[in-house]
């Protein structure tokens, strides 16, 4: 009969076959996160159909989003077919397309001045231009290491994740603020973005950096991380050119419908779009 409970080598060797298909280091990460997060939960039981379900509701009433117990729920399904039980595998909650994005969660473009201005202010120059980096191309910040003081020269970035391979196009002004910031810290050739023992910098590093702005800048920490700047850069590209097309190929998206995700307005928006129908008298 096969093992129906969780060691920790099978989760170690769930996350080398993750690496071996070549998913980013935060996917293999999210995925180890949330596999233990259920081992924990199960506490010795047995794994089932019936218990990954009782775990979903679980996850439910303590609060979690639909969609990040989805999103856990693919890391456990994704597991179980690894370890030869697919027969412990449940549905994803079901999901009402939404219309609108929590204004709450959206970071503004007078947030991200902000931010700006508070690295200015604190003289963190790095975590400066890597916002502007991230904002005006739109990247992940796992992509990062991607800028290079080549890539800056030559003002396109080859982008290779995931098994696609995408160019970058860089903006006239962030090419030069690039290579004046390389210059100053004597890089030469390489990723641009380094910490002090010339590492890359870990998405890790950056969100912590970025909440480390906030009373600063006076925006809300909810607001503020690193995915966020992707997303504006997305909704300001959209109102640009209203090409979603292009727009797909610039983030790195297979289908046009995740990138419809991007462009999702605001509860408060909505409201707005709503009053000029001018439906009501």
């Amino acid at each position: 009969m096969m093992q129906r409970r969780f060691a920790e080598a099978q989760i170690q060797a769930f996350g080398q076959m993750l690496e071996k298909d070549e998913r980013s280091q935060g996917t293999v990460g999210k995925y180890l996160r949330d596999v233990r997060a259920l081992a924990a939960w199960l506490d010795g039981r047995e794994a089932s159909k019936e218990n990954t379900a009782a775990w979903r509701e679980h996850l439910l009433c303590m609060g979690y989003a639909p969609a990040t117990i989805n999103s856990m729920l693919s890391a456990a399904n994704r597991f179980y077919c690894f370890l030869g039980l697919e027969d412990c595998r449940v549905k994803f909650l079901r999901i009402q397309h939404r219309v609108f994005r929590e204004p709450g969660r959206e970071l503004t473009r007078q947030d991200y001045q902000r931010l700006l201005a508070a690295a200015q202010k604190q003289r963190q120059t790095r975590l400066g231009l890597l916002m502007e980096a991230i904002c005006s191309t739109g990247i992940r910040v796992s992509e990062l290491r991607f800028l290079t003081v080549e890539a800056a020269v030559a003002g396109r970035a080859e982008i290779r994740l995931k098994g696609k391979i995408r160019t970058i196009l860089l903006a006239g002004k962030l090419r030069k603020k690039l290579l004046r910031y390389a210059k100053k810290e004597k890089i030469s050739s390489g990723e641009i973005f380094r910490t002090k023992e010339g590492k890359s910098i870990s998405r890790q590093q950056v969100w912590r950096e970025m909440k480390g702005l906030c009373k600063a800048a006076g925006v809300e920490k909810g607001r503020v991380f690193p995915h966020n700047l992707r997303h504006l850069f997305a909704s300001v590209f959209y109102q640009s050119s209203r090409d979603i097309v292009q727009l797909a190929d610039l983030l790195g998206h297979s289908s046009i419908n995740t990138t419809r995700l991007y462009l999702l307005t605001t509860g408060e928006d909505h409201i707005r779009q709503l009053d000029r129908l001018g439906l009501v008298s």
